[in-house]
């Protein structure tokens, strides 16, 4: 358990470039479907039920929500995507703010991309890879809700991913935010990527 993680706590959500906190320091961005366990995941690395909102009703996330760590570090729920009832005119404000985000962002030192481990690697997953390639920002494909199946499942699922994304710069992670199965893996890594001191 990382005490860095423990430490965070909601800054503010911002609907537009404008109303997003200095662009200094260093974040971490999730990205993910609506319905693939985002703001479960976030809450279970950060040892915290209720810091990102969670919802029966995906697409909850309609906003960049940043949480923070410190003084110099955050991490970053995007909104939720593909699933959402709402208008396609909504969805395509949405979008543009990820990208936009992604792309314009110099603070920024990762992508996590959340995918429901039973159904991975989605067209508009796949859109989002190619957007933090293209920001060539460092990945982590993570599959969530891998308590969902066996664990022969689970392996056979990872290393598909992994064969499919083998000619991208993209780690692969399985996770559970009920069991807790690749929390302390990805702590690592996002401490890795946020610079965070030593605990």
């Amino acid at each position: 358990m990382d005490p860095h993680f423990q430490r965070a706590a909601f800054q503010t959500a911002a609907a537009s470039w404008a109303g997003t906190p200095p662009d200094t320091g260093w974040e971490v961005a999730f990205a993910g479907r609506s319905n693939a366990g985002k703001s479960s995941a976030i809450n279970r690395l950060c040892h915290q039920r209720g810091l990102a909102r969670t919802s029966r009703t995906p697409g909850r996330t309609q906003q960049l929500v940043f949480f923070r760590l410190d003084d110099e570090r955050r991490l970053v729920d995007l909104p939720g995507y593909g699933f959402a009832k709402v208008s396609q005119a909504i969805k395509a404000g949405w979008q543009a703010l990820m990208e936009d985000y992604l792309r314009r962002r110099q603070c920024l030192r990762g992508l996590v991309v959340v995918m429901d481990i039973r159904h991975p690697l989605t067209d508009i997953d796949r859109q989002m890879l190619a957007w933090g390639a293209a920001a060539e920002l460092p990945m982590l494909a993570l599959l969530t809700k891998a308590d969902k199946l066996k664990r022969g499942a689970v392996q056979s699922q990872l290393a598909g991913v992994r064969r499919e994304l083998a000619d991208q710069d993209v780690a692969v992670e399985g996770f559970s935010a009920a069991s807790g199965l690749g929390v302390d893996a990805v702590q690592v890594r996002l401490s890795q990527w946020l610079e965070l001191p030593p605990r």
